[in-house]
């Protein structure tokens, strides 16, 4: 668009022409401009040049596929981020995750090159401060409102992820965030439930989706929610095994069925206690099975709608906190907590963490040492106790004449 402008200094009127960039969006909008026209028509006649030559080299930056070659913006960087690495290689949740916390970022954040965010860390840092400050919106009024320090360090952690990506692309040599200076978080000690805390769980539960049922399992072999939802009759082997392949995902597109958080199965042993629960289970299903019939789903889920089709894992995960509330277990309790509780219970029996890190699915041994190192309250006690054990023991072969290497 062609405009008028009266310069400062001759006071002469002259014309420049502004129009966006291609690629600009509401997010991340960048204007390209040019002035000192003597007339109207000179200014429309450069525009007009300037925007052809402008889409030329937007075009020539495309990948066949549609995304950017050599992004400018950290806009730009960001859209490339989610349609050539995202997109493809994370999970769909995961996804709708990280747009939603990297649309928190500033638009003038967004506009900038990524020289610029790249080569001053001070500038994120900045902004975690304005995104902790006033960095959300009000859902009713659109009012600003703080973001935690929690949802600070993730949005944080997003452009990490972006940046990092960016290197292995070589279209950034360092990753700002790392010079930057997110909040730092306070994060709670995690706790694990007493044997007679998780029996109380279970047995309030009731029957409602075999709410109860799933919840012993999950009590008897720490997996996760996704994959206590996905488990169908056939993972369950008949030397008392389950074969954990896959898990149930929550998205924006619906419910979705996908691998195992590490990507790998695990073949886990049950409990004795386990199987009556089970079968206890499954005979009330049968009821729902038959009172349904042929609208009954064919897919085979132990825990499920009384229709036979996916439960909602948001939904049954607040149905259990709900149920910790009124039970008046320790304040965060919820159904993640008892896969905490299961490792936990099994460090402090002695089970070797090498085992309890394959149980529990995890990527490696150092997550299993890091979260679920600690035992139960009753463990420091006895751990105590030993050391005067030993110390009296240690008394009396010294008294004894005896030397302890």
């Amino acid at each position: 668009m062609a405009v008028k402008k009266r310069e400062y200094k001759s006071g002469t009127v002259v014309w420049r022409y502004t129009f966006d960039a291609p690629g600009s969006g509401r997010t991340a909008r960048r204007q390209i401009t040019a002035s000192g026209f003597a007339t109207k028509a000179e200014a429309i006649d450069a525009e007009a040049v300037g925007i052809v030559k402008a889409r030329a080299e937007y075009e020539a930056g495309q990948r066949v596929s549609g995304g950017l070659v050599n992004p400018k913006t950290f806009g730009e960087l960001v859209q490339l981020y989610f349609a050539e690495h995202a997109e493809k290689n994370l999970a769909m949740k995961t996804v709708e995750r990280d747009r939603q916390l990297a649309g928190y970022v500033s638009p003038t954040i967004l506009e900038l090159p990524v020289t610029d965010v790249q080569s001053s860390p001070l500038v994120l840092t900045r902004e975690w401060s304005r995104l902790e400050s006033r960095g959300g919106r009000d859902r009713k009024t659109k009012t600003q409102r703080p973001l935690s320090k929690t949802t600070v360090r993730k949005i944080a952690g997003v452009v990490s992820s972006i940046f990092t990506q960016a290197i292995r692309w070589r279209l950034a040599r360092t990753n700002p965030v790392a010079a930057s200076t997110p909040p730092k978080i306070h994060r709670a000690e995690k706790f694990a439930l007493t044997p007679r805390q998780q029996q109380l769980l279970i047995e309030s539960a009731g029957s409602p989706w075999g709410l109860s049922a799933m919840l012993a399992l999950c009590a008897a072999t720490g997996a996760r929610r996704g994959e206590l939802l996905a488990l169908r009759w056939n993972d369950l082997r008949t030397d008392h095994s389950w074969l954990i392949s896959r898990s149930l995902s929550q998205t924006k597109a619906g419910l979705q069925f996908k691998g195992t958080k590490s990507g790998k199965t695990r073949l886990i042993s049950l409990p004795p206690s386990v199987a009556p629960v089970l079968d206890a289970h499954r005979r009330e299903q049968d009821r729902f099975r038959v009172q349904f019939g042929p609208s009954y789903s064919d897919a085979g889920l132990v825990f499920a709608n009384r229709d036979g089709n996916p439960l909602n894992p948001d939904s049954i995960s607040a149905t259990v906190s709900l149920l910790c509330g009124k039970l008046n277990l320790p304040e965060g309790t919820s159904l993640h907590t008892l896969r905490h509780t299961h490792g936990s219970h099994l460090l402090a029996a002695g089970v070797p963490i090498t085992e309890v890190s394959r149980r529990l699915g995890h990527s490696s041994v150092f997550v299993t040492a890091t979260v679920y190192a600690h035992a139960l309250p009753t463990a420091d006690a006895e751990a105590a106790g030993k050391w005067d054990d030993f110390q009296r023991g240690k008394a009396f072969t010294q008294a004894a004449g005896s030397r302890i290497v």
